[in-house]
């Protein structure tokens, strides 16, 4: 599976992969995922938010136990993030039957689509639509960076646009969702264990930034005369650092749009995304407040104009204690471990009980051609997630 995976949407250059929602790319890994399922027997199903599910039993029997994760990828991503859970699923599913096990509750592996935002600028449309979390008329007016609206991508890969909403009555027929995922950090890397067990993931959220000065000649107009807005939102992203480090939290501008973007030319408006998080919703609130103050405070003294928007926000997500004991007793006592990476497992957690599983990640990387994890780790990942699975579909 992971040989016939690999080359989808790589780039040459960069090594990274770039499987953005409904582009060619992604509707390879979708015919890819649906392969898999009609292979292996599985009633195949794309609902009405562009989600794709493979079943094994009856899907209205309910009390469901779901397994899966996400296909697509930030720009020039790694090969392990989404499409792990994925694979790790399916493997899984494989392990059971060859254990001969006979699950007494339906069965289901699911690919969420648009998990990273990374071409629409929201993540996890696809749960996020589904559980009602996201309006139709919001999501289909979502653009990218080409000014495509997400309606219209859609149409292109032969979706209808106007299907796409809350979907209550397939939420209320599962009974447990777990997501296993690579790590994306070093805890697992510091300990003899493959596997870990998600215990929360940190409230976070995306802000623009809009940054606007005075258009001008580079080489003509003195210094003291510009009102230069890159001179504020680089000083912004540096207060950024500074907040972070003092709240024990996290902020970083990672994307940036510049206009005219001419090399001799002073920037009239400088657009940045912060992405922040932190353990608690209080310190995050504060840590953002106080990056907009620092730059509102730079630009009076650059003479640009600043102002804030929040586009998305999740707040914290405690995963179901009592399933994420069971794991953890399942597994071993697998060690427990927080995350500051949002997951679809985290949009469902309000109407799903919901669990995740990490599997060891030894540099750290993630978001990058540098993520890994070894075969002896995901072999691990693939066995625990099958104990997983027939403790909790069969009896």
């Amino acid at each position: 599976m992971w040989t016939e995976l690999r080359p989808i949407g790589r780039d040459s250059g960069s090594g990274g992969y770039r499987r953005h929602a409904w582009t060619g790319a992604d509707t390879d890994c979708r015919a890819w995922f649906r392969a898999q399922a009609e292979s292996r027997g599985l009633a195949y199903e794309l609902d009405r938010n562009g989600n794709q599910w493979a079943w094994l039993g009856d899907p209205a029997a309910g009390d469901a136990v779901v397994t899966g994760s996400h296909l697509d990828s930030v720009p020039d991503g790694g090969a392990f993030d989404g499409p792990l859970g994925i694979v790790s699923s399916f493997a899984a599913l494989d392990e059971l039957r060859a254990r001969g096990a006979r699950p007494d509750k339906p069965l289901a592996i699911v690919n969420f689509g648009d998990e990273e935002g990374a071409r629409f600028g929201l993540a996890c449309v696809g749960s996020r639509l589904t559980a009602g979390q996201l309006t139709p008329d919001k999501a289909r007016q979502l653009r990218d960076g080409d000014g495509v609206t997400l309606a219209r991508a859609m149409e292109r890969a032969g979706h209808d646009p106007e299907a796409i909403g809350p979907d209550p009555e397939r939420l209320a027929r599962i009974g447990a969702f777990v997501e296993l995922h690579v790590e994306q950090g070093r805890f697992l890397a510091d300990t003899p264990h493959a596997v870990g067990v998600a215990s929360a993931i940190w409230p976070h959220g995306r802000w623009r930034f809009d940054f606007h000065g005075e258009a001008n000649h580079a080489g003509t107009t003195r210094l003291d005369d510009r009102h230069d807005p890159m001179l504020t939102y680089a000083a912004t992203v540096l207060a950024a650092r500074e907040e972070a480090r003092s709240a024990g939290a996290l902020a970083t501008f990672g994307k940036v749009g510049v206009e005219p973007n001419g090399v001799n030319a002073i920037a009239s408006l400088v657009r940045g995304w912060l992405d922040s998080r932190a353990a608690d919703e209080a310190t995050l609130a504060a840590l953002v407040a106080q990056i907009e103050r620092a730059a509102v405070e730079r630009g009076g003294r650059d003479g640009v104009a600043v102002t804030m928007t929040r586009e998305s926000f999740t707040p914290v997500v405690e995963f179901a204690h009592d399933l994420r004991d069971a794991l953890a007793k399942l597994l071993g006592g697998a060690p427990v471990l927080p995350t500051g990476a949002g997951h679809d497992a985290g949009i469902l957690s309000e109407a799903v009980p919901t669990a995740m599983l990490f599997v060891r990640n030894p540099t750290g990387v993630s978001h990058s051609p540098a993520e890994t994890a070894t075969e002896d780790d995901c072999a691990a990942g693939v066995t625990a997630l099958a104990d997983v699975l027939e403790g909790l579909a069969c009896h």
